[in-house]
């Protein structure tokens, strides 16, 4: 999830929290569109419809949520209270029973969707140490949330890019190409890749990643920008001296 998904959710949470629904509904619909792979999305956006008497669309969600994790009690039960107020106690009666008899999660182990819950809290919370200047601090907790969601490609960008800003170089590198390989389709990690390849004077290689970003997203402003740079700076030290 890049940063302004995360923000938009942010704001979304905050709202849904204080009942303010019409505005929570503006950022949460907007997550939606840009990340599909959020279940706690799809369950606020069901009770904000359901408060709003749109029961189709609050089933729809709710049924989304289950589908991303079927493990999720809170969805199901908003289900289950949906199909009753739709009529359909048959559908509720089901959802509901098999709810109580799921026992799919040893006694100790986290839930899926709950270990990224908190390694999402962890990330931001390595996000505030980041930001402050206090790297080896930011990485420990970018570290935390990688043990519990090890294939979160965003989250390991992050810890990169705290290498990064560090100055271990190397240990960047490593971290961007884990993403890469984790998610090749994560552009964000790529673009990070040709940065971290740059600095340690590989210039070509990091030319063939930014140009392999723009394959896969033709018009990508920050590898458009990337390229232009590194691609200038080149002509002006090969060019002749008059």
């Amino acid at each position: 999830m890049d940063e302004f998904v995360r923000e938009l959710l942010t704001l979304g949470r905050t709202y849904f929290l204080r009942k303010q629904f019409q505005r929570a509904e503006k950022y949460l619909t907007q997550v939606v569109e840009q990340n599909q792979s959020c279940a706690d999305v799809y369950n606020m956006l069901g009770v904000i419809f359901h408060d709003q008497g749109q029961f189709a669309r609050a089933q729809r969600s709710f049924e989304a949520a289950l589908k991303l994790n079927p493990a999720y009690t809170e969805a199901a039960l908003n289900l289950a209270i949906i199909y009753n107020d739709m009529g359909m106690y048959r559908e509720a009666k089901e959802v509901y029973q098999s709810t109580l008899q799921r026992g799919t999660i040893e006694p100790g182990e986290l839930d899926h969707f709950v270990k990224g819950k908190i390694a999402n809290m962890y990330a931001d919370i390595g996000d505030v140490y980041a930001s402050s200047g206090f790297f080896d601090a930011a990485i420990e907790e970018f570290r935390r949330a990688l043990e519990l969601c090890p294939r979160f490609p965003d989250i390991r960008v992050k810890l990169g890019a705290a290498f990064r800003d560090k100055g271990d170089k190397d240990s960047a590198l490593r971290e961007f190409a884990h993403s890469i390989a984790d998610a090749p389709n994560f552009l964000p990690a790529r673009i990070q890749h040709g940065v971290a390849l740059y600095s340690l004077g590989r210039v070509d290689d990091a030319l063939k990643e930014w140009e392999e970003v723009l394959r896969r997203n033709p018009g990508d402003k920050k590898a458009e920008m990337y390229l232009a740079l590194v691609r200038d700076s080149k002509e002006g030290r090969e060019a002749p001296k008059a």
